[in-house]
């Protein structure tokens, strides 16, 4: 099975990259600069997502598509720029003619009571305001896909580079509503996000719909 992986060299693309890598998938490495890799089964290819043309062309001949794009945390432009590129991605996945598409987005769209969703609640914090809310947002661009067989990742609240549980393998899967433990925390690592993400390409269980995982 051969696997693209946009935004390959950022926190969450790149261990998912090492994941597929070591379960022995063939993996494309889509990614805004060059790289090199040292793995027979990874090749990185510098592509602007927002050329849809050159990102449809790199896409051809793959089975499976996971975007871990992020517009970066410190754009001031962080909102268009996430959806603009976010639909140019969805639009090149469909022009390649890719059937599955799993894409990473954010925690701020998961349900914390009814109707409302984490990102409108009043502690929500604002440095992240407008890439969470655009990913929520993009959720609800993607909800009207009919073509591709998509699935959207939420992960755990806290999934940053202070977690550093490591790789455990271990996770619970919920759909809408965040996932917490006995002391009330909803934690996920990085590198067991890429587990959850390689978990479903192999034996997928979600289809046209928004799922979470959290230990």
């Amino acid at each position: 099975m051969k696997i693209a992986v946009i935004g390959a060299t950022g926190f969450v693309g790149s261990k998912i990259i090492q994941e597929l890598v070591d379960r022995d998938f063939k993996v494309i490495g889509i990614c805004r600069s060059a790289n090199s890799s040292s793995h027979t089964n990874l090749e990185y290819i510098k592509v602007d997502v927002n050329d849809v043309a050159l990102l449809t062309e790199k896409l051809m001949g793959v089975d499976v598509v996971v975007s871990a794009f992020n517009a970066g945390w410190q754009n001031q432009n962080i909102y268009d720029d996430f959806i603009k590129g976010a639909k140019s991605i969805q639009q090149a996945v469909k022009d390649a003619k890719v059937n599955r598409f799993i894409v990473i987005g954010g925690a701020g769209s998961l349900y914390v009571d009814k109707d409302v969703q984490a990102v409108d609640t009043p502690d929500f914090p604002k440095a992240i305001y407008g890439g969470a809310s655009a990913a929520r947002d993009y959720l609800n661009i993607l909800k009207e896909e009919k073509e591709l067989d998509w699935a959207f990742f939420s992960p755990a609240f806290e999934m940053h580079p202070g977690i550093n549980i490591g790789r455990t393998g271990k996770y619970r899967l919920g759909k809408d509503e965040p996932i917490f433990d006995e002391k009330g925390h909803s934690v996920l690592s990085v590198e067991d996000v890429a587990v959850v993400i390689a978990d479903e390409i192999e034996k997928p269980k979600h289809h046209r719909m928004r799922f979470t995982a959290a230990y």
